[in-house]
């Protein structure tokens, strides 16, 4: 980590392709045969600096649906904000902007995949955001939603002195998105197919989130398929109880008994698991999961 926090700092003040390897060593005190036992080039570190601000940034993204209804759509304005100040913060853009062109195969698949990877994230909330019933024109969408935004980026710093306001240009690229979810919907045109892009973005499973977070997932479901049926308050009063002690926020260990328990009670009512069996059995297998990892 130390050797990676030298280098950032050094890409970012002379630039990647003007930083040389010697200089990370001189930085960061190490020996050469260290830093070739973690990494074989220059190329390979960068990428692994990109991976780990990566995961950081996606940690804390994903923490901002804790305990949130993930159809919010201001939710998804404030993930996209914290990214965008994580980009800005870390001098991502400038750094991507200067590799982007660089003749490596891996590095050139890295941001290949770096890209398809946002991709897939912002189709995924925008089906939690506007529901399953807009599944096929959402690709579209997102992909005209990161145009949007990327353009606005560019011409707004470009009009104000390179000053950027994260906020008002996510907010002003999100409202616009909205009429345009209406519009394509309404006009039934699909430019991109769903079937076409799942070769190209394959679809991550729930499970491969954290599972605080494919539980908050998977409670919001459930939610959405018990609105409106009798008893709904006490079940969604449950629920919520499952979420909040699995959450990891409440500082204290995840009372497992009582969590059961609520989960018997969830499954043996009989409007829940007949209007939303299916959805339940997830919930259940996720519980499950968490207790497991919990034991090891």
């Amino acid at each position: 980590m130390h050797v990676l926090m030298c280098a950032h700092k050094l890409f970012i003040e002379k630039g990647f392709q003007a930083t040389s390897i010697q200089d990370i060593l001189d930085e960061s005190g190490i020996a050469k045969g260290t830093l070739y036992n973690y990494f074989s080039s220059k190329n390979e570190l960068l990428i692994e600096l990109f991976k780990t601000l990566y995961q950081k940034m996606e940690k804390e993204r994903n923490d901002l649906l804790l305990g949130q209804n993930p159809s919010d759509i201001n939710i998804f304005v404030k993930q996209f904000e914290l990214q965008m100040e994580t980009n800005r913060a870390n001098k991502l853009i400038s750094l991507f902007e200067e590799v982007i062109f660089i003749n490596d195969p891996e590095l050139k698949e890295f941001i290949r995949q770096s890209q398809l990877r946002m991709l897939r994230w912002v189709h995924q909330r925008f089906l939690e955001v506007f529901g399953e019933e807009k599944r096929e024109y959402l690709w579209d969408c997102a992909i005209m939603y990161l145009g949007i935004l990327n353009h606005g980026i560019r011409y707004y710093t470009m009009t104000h002195d390179k000053k950027l306001d994260i906020h008002r240009v996510v907010q002003y690229s999100v409202n616009r998105l909205v009429k345009i979810v209406e519009d394509v919907a309404e006009s039934g045109e699909v430019l991109v197919e769903a079937e076409s892009m799942a070769r190209w973005v394959p679809q991550e499973g729930e499970n491969e989130l954290p599972l605080p977070h494919a539980i908050a997932h998977a409670v919001s479901d459930l939610k959405k398929g018990l609105s409106g049926a009798a008893g709904y308050d006490r079940l969604a009063e449950l629920l919520d109880f499952v979420q909040e002690e699995l959450s990891g926020k409440t500082g204290t260990k995840p009372r497992r008994f009582l969590v059961e328990s609520a989960m018997n009670c969830l499954n043996r009512d009989s409007i829940f698991s007949s209007e939303c069996g299916k959805e339940c059995r997830k919930l259940q297998e996720l519980v499950d999961q968490f207790f497991v990892s919990e034991d090891k």
